[in-house]
């Protein structure tokens, strides 16, 4: 029976999907991932600073690559500092609102989505589960950002920052329908933030609270990018 070199094949193994690795994992384990090459930094141990290499394809070889420490102005310094000693703790309430028919109706003809459980008030009376229209699920959505007051111009979150750019979300879920004539907001929970080039990516765990409802209509993991 011909043996098989084990070690060699896990290894072959590694150098091939190296650089696919951290994007196979769940949210969850890059944040621990994450935490973990953080704490490596900082204990500048000679085992783990071999852990803050990793691997790309050149040629069908893998090769290591260090990765460079990313140079901060004072500005984003200030902030990451300020931001750091903050994760884990809900940072922002947001004030309620109302979700009314009319801004359905008006979500629906931007979307060119209506569908009878948001727009067909008599229909829905009889028919739907709720009883009610509801709102549609990006619409709550859509709404993060008024909801966490992050687009009003005469409270800017980053007041330092040249720019602030939506960078996109890990992750959404629409636990419970959102009722028309609800009243809705927005807690913000900070849970990582990390130096960029020029900046700062933030991520923030945003839970939509409905008012007199258990269950949210929306949870998200946004990420924002603040440039200095």
């Amino acid at each position: 029976m011909k043996k098989i070199d084990i070690n060699k094949y896990k290894v072959e193994f590694m150098e091939k999907f190296a650089f696919e690795f951290k994007e196979w994992m769940s949210p969850t384990i890059r944040d621990y991932y994450s935490l973990f090459i953080k704490k490596a930094h900082t204990n500048k141990s000679q085992l783990l600073s071999w852990v803050r290499e990793y691997s790309i394809l050149k040629d069908g070889r893998s090769i290591n690559v260090a990765q460079k420490p990313v140079q901060l102005s004072p500005e984003a310094r200030e902030l990451f500092l300020h931001l750091r000693a903050q994760i884990g703790e809900e940072v922002h309430v947001g004030d309620w609102l109302e979700i009314t028919q009319d801004r359905i109706d008006r979500f629906a003809d931007v979307t060119e989505d209506h569908q009878w459980l948001h727009n067909d008030v008599e229909k829905a009376q009889k028919e739907s589960p709720f009883k009610t229209t509801i709102a549609h699920g990006f619409l709550t959505l859509s709404l993060l950002p008024r909801l966490t007051d992050s687009v009003n111009p005469e409270k800017p979150l980053y007041p330092s920052a040249k720019m602030t750019v939506n960078y996109g979300l890990n992750q959404v879920r629409f636990p419970y329908p959102v009722k028309t004539g609800s009243v809705v907001r927005a807690h913000s929970r900070l849970i990582k933030v990390t130096p960029i080039k020029r900046g700062l990516e933030i991520e923030k765990e945003i839970s939509i609270e409905i008012k007199n409802t258990r269950r949210p209509g929306c949870v998200a993991v946004s990420v924002v990018r603040v440039y200095f």
